[in-house]
């Protein structure tokens, strides 16, 4: 049955499906002008068709997204899932990861059904990436990734009471690069009040200098022969193959880029004083209630897709502690096989160590946080990934069978049912009231999502204790020239 509403812009006319009404590709901004702020969405005549997924941003050719775009430019479009369009639901936005150089919301893995069965308005949206999204450009808007996303917000705030959502009862939640995103928007003048919850989950601890940013940007710059300046003139669909190059060949900057470049992230959120004032670590006022964590085996998976899985040598694992670890010998002798510790240090640095910093952080910003680890052992791909990156992803929308993610459980069995059940649960709880269904990490809990399920004192207490202050920016690590 078809379903029209009125939202900023025009009529849109979506669908029911079961018992959700379903809106795809509606355009919460104008087609973007590159390398420039999102501008207010364009009036349409008539009623615009949303039951298709709008075009995503140009992509990285990682995991093959640069072969699911298409030939449009209205990339900044988000879609809803609601129960109830007369209703008053909680808000669940989605903001998905990437590395910032990829991600779409129209991949099967974000479809928002199954959430919001549960009695919530699901939203999920596209954002800028890559080049166009993050690069560093001197004289033209920083962070234009970040700022699509608080034109979605926006977006929300203004439309979304009249497709079933209260707008006083938003939640932002985010996976690695969107859980980063979800960080930055904690510390972010112009996302304050646009969301009343927070969900970040495997925050990525990346945030640039703009002295690193426009390094990179030059570097990306002159893999197209012109100078940085120009970026902004090049066609955006070939802004990414030049960052997957960059990419590709970062190891030869790690005596300028550093860790950066150790790790081969060309691309994140910028430092730049205004967009963002400062790290979300530093940045956190408290007023905006956060549920925070992580995976026990975050970097099995990354390990897994270099080719290193059960190859780490004892040099390798040596100068992974020593670019990553705050203290090497800390984590050379607490973790004596090599691969336990390239592991260990690695899921610390990128993901772990940001995530726990985050809640302490809120806490000190007299907020309230909530704690969680997954640490179940999933079966697929063989069991040798354990609790890796991603696997939260299927679990938390409950598409145990769709999309790439869903490789990492294999066959869905009742341990992975019941184990996504316990996690929407959680998820859509802390939406509707700020409750999870355990203590606040005030008392020190941590909620384990695992076969039998626990609230414990934070088991990574090694690590805790290795890492006794919060990430900082990263930064140019060799001579400014």
């Amino acid at each position: 049955m078809d379903i029209e509403v009125d939202v900023t812009g025009g009529t849109v006319r979506g669908g029911s499906e079961g018992e959700l009404a379903v809106f795809r590709g509606i355009p919460f901004a104008a087609p973007p002008v590159p390398f420039e702020a999102p501008q207010p969405v364009r009036p349409w005549v008539g009623v615009r068709d949303a039951t298709a997924f709008g075009p995503p941003p140009p992509q990285s050719g990682s995991f093959g997204m640069d072969a699911l775009g298409d030939d449009g430019d209205d990339w900044l479009t988000l879609n809803v899932w609601s129960p109830d369009l007369t209703g008053r639901a909680p808000v669940m936005v989605w903001i998905q990861g990437g590395a910032y150089m990829f991600g779409m919301s129209g991949l099967p893995e974000y479809d928002g059904s199954t959430l919001a069965r549960a009695g919530v308005v699901v939203v999920t949206f596209n954002y800028r990436v890559g080049l166009e999204g993050f690069g560093h450009v001197e004289g033209r808007p920083a962070n234009r990734g970040l700022l699509d996303q608080v034109a979605a917000l926006e977006w929300v705030q203004g439309n979304i009471a009249v497709l079933g959502g209260d707008p006083d009862r938003v939640t932002v939640f985010g996976q690695s690069a969107g859980g980063g995103s979800v960080a930055a928007l904690l510390a972010m003048p112009r996302a304050a009040g646009l969301f009343r919850r927070a969900i970040a989950q495997s925050v990525a601890g990346t945030y640039f200098t703009p002295a690193l940013a426009a390094d990179i940007a030059r570097a990306c710059a002159a893999e197209l022969g012109i100078e940085v300046a120009e970026l902004p003139s090049v066609d955006p669909r070939r802004l990414p193959s030049v960052g997957d190059a960059v990419s590709a060949r970062m190891g030869q900057f790690a005596g300028r880029w550093g860790r950066a470049a150790h790790a081969h992230i060309p691309f994140a959120p910028v430092v730049d004083g205004d967009v963002l004032p400062a790290t979300p670590w530093q940045g956190l006022t408290g007023q905006v209630e956060l549920l925070v964590g992580h995976t026990r085996h975050e970097q099995r998976l990354l390990t897994a897709l270099s080719g290193m899985l059960g190859e780490i040598t004892e040099d390798q694992a040596a100068l992974a502690a020593e670019v990553f670890g705050p203290d090497p010998v800390q984590y050379r002798e607490a973790f004596r096989d090599p691969e336990e510790l390239y592991d260990v240090v690695r899921s610390d640095w990128l993901f772990r160590m940001p995530s726990l910093k985050l809640a302490e952080a809120q806490l000190e910003a007299g907020g309230r946080a909530h704690l969680y680890e997954l640490t179940w052992p999933a079966p697929g791909m063989g069991g040798v990934l354990g609790a890796c990156h991603g696997l939260d992803v299927p679990l938390v929308f409950g598409n145990l069978a769709a999309g790439q993610p869903a490789m990492l459980i294999g066959e869905p069995g009742p341990e992975a049912e019941e184990l996504s059940r316990q996690m929407r649960g959680a998820w859509t709880a802390f939406a509707t009231d700020g409750d999870p269904g355990w203590p606040g990490f005030d008392t020190g809990a941590t909620r384990l999502f695992d076969r039998v399920p626990a609230v414990t004192a934070y088991p990574e207490e090694v690590s805790r204790r290795i890492w006794t202050h919060a990430p900082e920016s990263l930064d140019l690590s060799g001579p400014h020239t």
